[in-house]
Order: structure tokens, then C-alpha cells, then sequence
């Protein structure tokens, strides 16, 4: 492969070798998911589970929306 053929590539693709230079320091990839536990009133429980039914999405999944539109 040519020099130029090599640089393009990398442009195109520059997010999933960075996913992977990350990868190789921390073992982790950007798309995981990690467990955690948080404390949450039971009012903001109750809104999270009315946000559930009405969307069928996870609870994960709207934090998630919300967090990092």
C-alpha cells in the first residue's frame, strides 16, 4: 500500500483507531457498558419508571439519552 492509500484510510477511519489506541491503555472500548449504583429520590425513581412505560426504553437508556444527547 502507498503512503497517500495509508493517510486516507487513517482519516476515514481516525474514531475506531482511536476506540483502539484507548482500548490498548485502558482494556475498555467506548461502546461497554459498566455497572454502577447511584442513590436517586423516589420521586425521580417513579418519573424514571412513568418515562419507561411510556417510551418501552430502559431506564439505562433514558439516562443515557439525557446525559449524552
Amino acid at each position: 500500500m502507498q503512503s497517500n492509500e495509508i493517510q486516507k484510510i487513517l482519516k476515514k477511519y481516525k474514531y475506531v483507531f482511536d476506540a483502539l489506541e484507548n482500548y490498548d491503555k485502558t482494556r475498555e472500548l467506548p461502546f461497554q457498558k459498566k455497572r454502577i449504583d447511584i442513590s436517586l429520590s423516589i420521586k425521580t425513581i417513579n418519573k424514571l419508571k412513568e418515562l419507561k412505560e411510556k417510551t418501552n426504553k430502559s431506564i439505562s437508556r433514558i439516562i443515557e439519552e439525557k446525559v449524552c444527547p
